[in-house]
């Protein structure tokens, strides 16, 4: 039996993906369930996170949103039992990679599946359920009445996001970074009150959302990251799309809460300022917490139901062709092994400045 694993060099420009064999798995004992993989979506691998809780190792299980069938359970086990069928995202410290027939994880990681939800429905949509829920129902508490900015709508975490707003009876405007995602954005279902698209450069993100709103700003604002300096000194084009953190700032109601997933945020005094005299709040949305501490176990199982039943009763739609690094795999194919599919896979996974060399043990 494999899994795949990744390592990453010294001087963290060389990342080489390895196809480990691994022995068969002990018998389960305690509160750990043996499961049998049948979805592993990949997302993006933050080394970075990783170094900072000093939880580097010489090799990285790849994958860790998954779906499978419980196959056996350990002594103290209370949730689940043979043949159930579940889905989970394995914890940061975990010697299990999803990429892999059978793993072993704690029974407080998992959930159980709906029959109505698929596989890769279940795999693709939870990590980006759990980072709606924790923006907008832990970090800026969504209501009905109230106006939400999504930037980048049109990613797999802007349609979750959009969904949850619309069942919260939120009014949302999105932006769109190229016309396929404007396109796309003005087919949801109940409509987005405005789509801004920015992909010419020549809108003004906090022009459109004030006279939307009447001049009175949005409550609620869900960023996909922000430009510290101008469009002229920002190295790339992608950043260039991003509304400067000022804008931000402008566009934000009395009252209002930011969201960002911007980790290095640098706010001069005039920013904080303008945020005081508003009376609004900053938040970081990191939905690694989550798993990070054992203190809020019982919300975060509670935000795994609820996205699963969101999925069964088709609040959430799942989106099946995203802008997201997501890549499905499924372990009846024999080509799941092959170089070409490690080459792939890493071409989802790693920045592409990474120097990628493939090994197969």
């Amino acid at each position: 039996m494999k899994g795949l694993y990744f390592q990453q060099s010294s001087t963290d420009e060389e990342i080489t993906f390895v196809f480990q064999e691994r022995e068969n798995l002990p018998v389960t004992e305690d509160n750990f369930v043996k499961l049998q993989v049948k979805a592993c979506a990949l997302s993006q691998i933050n080394t970075k996170l990783l170094a900072e809780m000093k939880m580097k190792k010489d090799l990285f299980p790849v994958g860790r949103e998954i779906a499978g069938i419980v196959l056996d359970v350990g002594s103290k086990v209370s949730f689940f039992q043979p043949d159930d069928e579940v889905v989970g995202i394995l914890p940061l410290d975990s010697e299990d990679p999803g990429l892999c027939e059978v793993v072993r994880v704690h029974e407080h990681y998992l959930v159980h599946k709906p029959e109505k939800v698929t596989w890769t429905e279940a795999a693709g949509s939870i990590r980006d359920g759990v980072r709606a829920y924790t923006a907008l129902h832990y970090l800026s508490y969504v209501s009905p009445g109230k106006s939400v900015l999504i930037m980048d709508g049109a990613s797999a975490f802007g349609t979750i996001a959009i969904q949850l707003a619309h069942h919260r009876g939120a009014k949302v405007i999105s932006t769109a970074c190229s016309l396929e995602d404007k396109q796309c954005l003005e087919r949801f279902r109940p409509p987005i009150a405005r789509v801004i698209d920015v992909s010419n450069g020549k809108v003004h993100v906090a022009e459109s959302c004030l006279e939307e709103t009447g001049g009175l700003g949005v409550d609620i604002v869900l960023d996909a990251g922000v430009r510290f300096y101008s469009k002229d000194d920002e190295p790339a084009v992608k950043l260039q799309l991003l509304p400067h953190k000022h804008d931000i700032i402008t566009l934000l109601g009395v009252g209002g809460h930011w969201v960002t997933t911007e980790e290095n945020l640098q706010l001069d005094p005039p920013d904080s300022h303008c945020l005081f005299l508003k009376g609004a709040t900053l938040a970081f949305l990191n939905d690694e917490v989550w798993n990070l501490s054992n203190v809020q176990q019982g919300k975060y199982l509670c935000i795994l139901k609820d996205v699963m039943e969101k999925l069964s009763t088709g609040v959430f739609r799942y989106a099946k062709v995203t802008k997201s690094l997501l890549l499905f795999f499924y372990f009846q194919g024999a080509k799941a092994g092959s170089p070409t599919f490690v080459l792939a896979l890493a071409m989802c996974l790693l920045p592409p400045y990474f120097i990628i060399r493939l090994v197969q043990t």
